[in-house]
């Protein structure tokens, strides 16, 4: 099962990729570019047609695809009769789709797999009053018999009702009461079946901080309960808002990675890898093996394979528009200056045509990000092979 679901991740990455090379290729039609080649794969040609202008083809290694558009830059060489038709020839604004296309369509598919999987089986959240799951609590350094809530004879799916006779509405407000509540005997009421059930479970003392629950120095109560996770369905409509929030989850998780997380690239050897840190492809394929392989309804891992489908589109999309030649944003954050440079001119009496920036003078810079990211990549995929990331444990 986990080979298949490795194989299903890396045919949807794969298509994914083709379909972001073919929002370059139509949108550069569209604005009467020539686009003179359009292959899947890389390598050797396995096969290739010409039709019209352009050669059709498919390649040895299916590791994404390319759309060859005449005249990306200045620097390159084409046929005079194709000049008029020249990428760095064409207008600002239809540079500029063309150039967004590719992350667009990433950003199109990852809205549609999440907003899909809202509307046909719907999510999963935290249960804010449902048992999840009953353990043992480590007082000392080992953590042995059944634990507070299972010897009470707390079980799994029941619903807490109050806590000493205080109402429980949140499972935030529920942990507050049994840390305060410190050692000894408590009175739990819980729904089961429909009805009412009083529990009479013995705290025990751990070392916790009293306001978060987190390790800490203080003494406090623990029962030895986890939450449940709840489906949440959505209908058409709201499913567009949640869809969204969860988009722009993906952009904020995206910016804390490259922002806040860049310091773990030192640690992604060691234990604890942080799941939400850098991934590869080889490390998200064998994720994508591990969902299919849980032990989970067909439900949750198609659930699971989809979103996970869908956050690599999203994290494409999204570093595929850094502002680095020689990625799209790069291509990008040159053309915003070279217009912002001609803006200026004008308010200085220019009236003359956009002069296009001297990419010869931009190759340094572009090999140097070429040879970063190339190296940050190998580091990452080396981590993925010695050390993966694994939500299977």
């Amino acid at each position: 099962m986990a080979t298949l679901g490795i194989v299903a991740f890396v045919l949807a990455l794969f298509v994914s990729v083709v379909l972001h090379e073919a929002g370059h290729f139509v949108t550069a039609r569209y604005f009467g570019m020539k686009a003179s080649r359009f292959f899947v794969g890389f390598g050797p040609t396995l096969w290739s047609k010409q039709r019209g202008e352009t050669e059709y083809g498919i390649k040895a290694i299916p590791a994404g695809g390319f759309v060859k558009i005449e005249g990306m830059t200045s620097l390159e060489e084409i046929d005079p009769a194709d000049e008029p038709r020249a990428f760095y020839k064409a207008r600002a604004r239809a540079r500029l789709v063309v150039m967004s296309a590719g992350s667009f369509v990433h950003f199109v598919i990852a809205i549609v797999l999440i907003y899909g999987v809202l509307v046909t089986i719907g999510t999963t959240q935290q249960s804010q009053t449902m048992i999840g799951r009953t353990s043992c609590v480590a007082t000392t350094s080992a953590c042995t018999g059944p634990g507070p809530a299972a010897a009470a004879g707390l079980r799994v799916g029941d619903r807490v009702v109050s806590f000493d006779g205080v109402a429980v509405t949140t499972w935030e407000k529920f942990t507050r009461l049994v840390r305060d509540h410190g050692p000894g005997p408590a009175v739990l009421v819980v729904s089961r079946d429909g009805a009412d059930v009083t529990l009479r479970p013995d705290l025990v003392e751990v070392l916790r901080d009293r306001e978060t629950g987190l390790a800490g120095k203080d003494p406090v109560g623990a029962l030895g309960v986890s939450p449940g996770q709840e489906t949440v369905d959505y209908g058409p409509l709201s499913a567009v808002p949640e869809t969204f929030s969860v988009i722009g989850s993906g952009f904020t998780g995206m910016y804390e990675t490259f922002t806040e997380r860049i310091d773990d690239i030192g640690r992604i050897f060691g234990d604890n890898r942080d799941e939400s840190g850098f991934i590869s492809v080889v490390g998200a394929a064998r994720l994508g093996g591990e969902v299919a392989a849980a032990d989970d309804g067909w439900t949750d891992r198609i659930r699971g394979f989809l979103i996970l489908v869908a956050a690599i589109n999203l994290a494409i999309g999204i570093f595929n528009l850094l502002p680095l030649l020689p990625l799209d944003g790069g291509h990008i954050a040159v053309l915003g200056f070279e217009q912002a440079r001609h803006g200026l001119r004008r308010l200085r009496g220019y009236r003359g045509p956009v002069q296009p920036v001297d990419f010869a003078k931009l190759l340094p810079a572009t090999y140097a990000t070429v040879v970063v990211l190339v190296g940050f990549s190998l580091i990452i995929l080396s981590a993925d092979i010695v050390n993966p990331i694994r939500i299977n444990q």
